[in-house]
């Protein structure tokens, strides 16, 4: 697997090359935004720090996901929520707050491919799931809302898409992880946390999604 590392920081760069390169993977390493524009469409997952010297971490998420499905892992030490939220809304399929350890990452990096592997051979259920006025189509991996149609990242969609093919229902944060990340989560589950925070801003009305404290989400038709 074809790995772009986009870190400015030496040492953690190699630290992290190294890692990879020990499970198998084969890393490229880029300290610059430009080059990773550059690159990003011709690996299969790239790593992304935000804080870049030449062009922001952020901008170059809008621009590459403008022009490429590869996935994106956001690798940084910002662990503000409103950062998190930024990237996933700019196209980001995940996000990692340093210091982080290996073995997550590559769950991640693992999960990810396997996620974007499956929505480009169409192995998605191809059954269009209606939730009141909210229509999540599999098949084009559209969505609308009252007819108006909404764009979302690639795990926003999957997110949405598990939720809504069992409207009303209460899903488990743990499966929610397992189904739409593909992996036996071991880690914070921020991630789950920020894509439901913006699912509910890109859909218009927070009630689309319902917490069920202590136990996950549901999707729920809005009157």
């Amino acid at each position: 697997m074809r790995v772009l590392l986009v870190e400015d920081d030496a040492g953690i760069a190699e630290s992290v090359r190294d890692g990879l390169r020990r499970h198998q993977f084969d890393v490229e390493v880029t300290d610059r935004g430009q080059r990773a524009l550059e690159l990003g469409p011709a690996v299969d997952v790239v790593l992304l720090d935000l804080g870049l010297p030449d062009i922001d971490g952020v901008d170059v998420c809008r621009q590459l996901r403008a022009v490429s499905d590869v996935p994106i892992i956001v690798v940084t030490a910002r662990d503000d929520e409103l950062d998190r939220v930024v990237g996933l809304e700019v196209g980001a399929d995940d996000y990692v707050v340093k210091p982080f350890g290996m073995r997550e990452l590559i769950a991640r990096i693992r999960a990810v491919s396997r996620r974007s592997a499956r929505a480009t051979s169409g192995d998605d259920d191809r059954r269009v799931m209606h939730v009141g006025e909210l229509t999540v189509d599999p098949r084009t991996r559209r969505v609308t809302v009252s007819g108006r149609e909404i764009e979302l990242t690639p795990k926003e969609f999957d997110l949405l898409s598990a939720l809504a093919a069992e409207p009303e229902t209460v899903l488990r944060r743990e499966d929610l992880l397992e189904q739409v990340w593909d992996m036996n989560w071991f880690g914070s589950t921020k991630t789950l946390d920020v894509h439901v925070a913006s699912l509910r801003k890109k859909l218009g009305d927070p009630g689309w999604i319902e917490t069920v404290r202590g136990v996950g989400f549901r999707a729920v038709a809005v009157e």
